[in-house]
């Protein structure tokens, strides 16, 4: 009925909608009867789309569809003046954010380089517009009342971008989040239950700071009080990361990241960072530099928000795939360390993050920005930290953690 990779079978896709469904949505327990699920689609994705919206009415949930037409945005950012840019429809997203329970996305981009040549100022702008909505969708979920979750749908052009067939490509998919197994939910609760294990180990231990230590970083991060490790609970599929919001005033040191980002339609590779006393201090890129420029001048993107590490033994990811929901949870002989500039997550707050003020926020060393972008290295490297006791521990080598 919708087109799709003739090598793609209709059973896989049912697993996909099944799992991000009836798993990974409502922090692992999936959707419940009656709940509201906004789907966002792209067009070229109705195939999914059509599983997604089943698997929502067979739970006995509302599915509201909304499709993305693609290849629509350079007009837009080209055409665009400052004023429409900058439009907020307020009360229509306040409408929404009311009514939705959850929302499942699809990320799929024919066209990897399409805003190649835009001015990034542009494009931070509309991106700035939406903060309030962010803002709200994530008070929501503090208060325990919304949940997310991310998929891939997968395109020609981001294979070939990597150097992949299109059904090699869609191979790393559907390993990467189980579905060539009978049940991929059970496959998914026993990977939670591992991380679930590392999270309480790390929480344990009372890391005042971690230092990163290899041949392209030398890197201290504070951890900062009231903090948690998160991870594994249905945000994303796949999502193997084990990550944590640091006290972004205690970043010291360097480094160089060896995969590339791709981000707002822009492709940065080569990327080289500096930080003192928790700021960015010099970056650069062999491609796309102005755009990385433009986006470190945002409020507090020259600030951390996350520091992330991913145990390649339960990440089935082996190859980059232009996309940071599955390349920040890559794993191969090294696993991957990543860290995010820009904002901060609420919910590493150690204790309930819908009672935490801006200002407590703001104390506690978490980062506020509308920017969230996420930068990956898979070089061997070595993790250690420094406890509240004065005693240190490796906690991450050869891409496990040690814990």
């Amino acid at each position: 009925m919708f087109a799709k990779p003739p090598f793609l079978s209709q059973e896989i896709l049912r697993k996909y909608a099944d799992l991000l469904v009836n798993f990974a949505l409502n922090s692992g327990n999936g959707v419940k009867s009656g709940e509201v699920v906004r789907l966002v689609v792209p067009d070229v994705a109705k195939a999914l789309g059509l599983e997604l919206q089943n698997a929502v009415l067979k739970a006995g949930a509302h599915p509201m569809m909304k499709f993305l037409p693609t290849g629509f945005d350079r007009d837009f950012y080209n055409l665009a003046n400052e004023d429409q840019l900058s439009f907020f429809p307020k009360k229509y997203h306040q409408n929404q954010v009311e009514l939705i329970d959850h929302t499942l996305g699809i990320l799929a981009d024919p066209d990897p380089d399409e805003l190649a040549g835009v001015n990034p100022k542009k494009i931070i702008t509309a991106r700035d517009s939406k903060k309030a909505l962010r803002d709200w969708l994530d008070a929501k979920e503090q208060a325990g009342k919304y949940t997310w979750t991310i998929g891939l749908w997968g395109v020609e052009a981001k294979a070939k971008e990597v150097g992949l067939s299109l059904e090699d490509y869609w191979d790393q998919i559907i390993q990467a989040c189980y579905l060539d197994k009978a049940d991929p939910i059970q496959e998914w609760r026993n990977i939670a239950q591992f991380q679930k294990r590392v999270k309480h180990a790390l929480d344990d231990m009372k890391i005042e700071y971690v230092t990163v230590k290899g041949d392209d970083i030398d890197l201290r991060v504070r951890i900062g009080e009231k903090r948690k490790w998160k991870g594994g609970e249905g945000r994303n599929i796949p999502s193997f990361e084990i990550f944590t919001s640091p006290d972004w005033r205690g970043t010291e040191g360097w480094v160089n990241f060896n995969q590339p980002l791709y981000r707002y339609g822009h492709i940065v590779n080569n990327i080289s960072m500096k930080f003192e006393r928790g700021h960015v201090v010099s970056a650069s890129a062999k491609r796309g530099n102005e755009f990385l420029q433009e986006m470190l001048k945002s409020n507090n993107a020259d600030k951390l928000g996350e520091f992330s590490l991913t145990d390649k033994r339960t990440s089935r990811i082996t190859h980059i795939m232009a996309e940071t929901l599955f390349d920040e949870n890559i794993g191969g002989p090294f696993g991957n360390t990543h860290v995010a500039i820009g904002n901060s997550y609420r919910d590493c707050f150690l204790e309930d993050p819908s009672k935490l003020t801006d200002v407590e926020w703001q104390e506690l060393g978490y980062n506020n920005s509308a920017e969230h972008t996420d930068m990956v290295s898979t070089t061997d490297r070595v993790v250690t930290a420094y406890l509240a006791d004065g005693s240190s521990k490796v906690i991450y080598r050869d891409g496990m953690f040690t814990v």
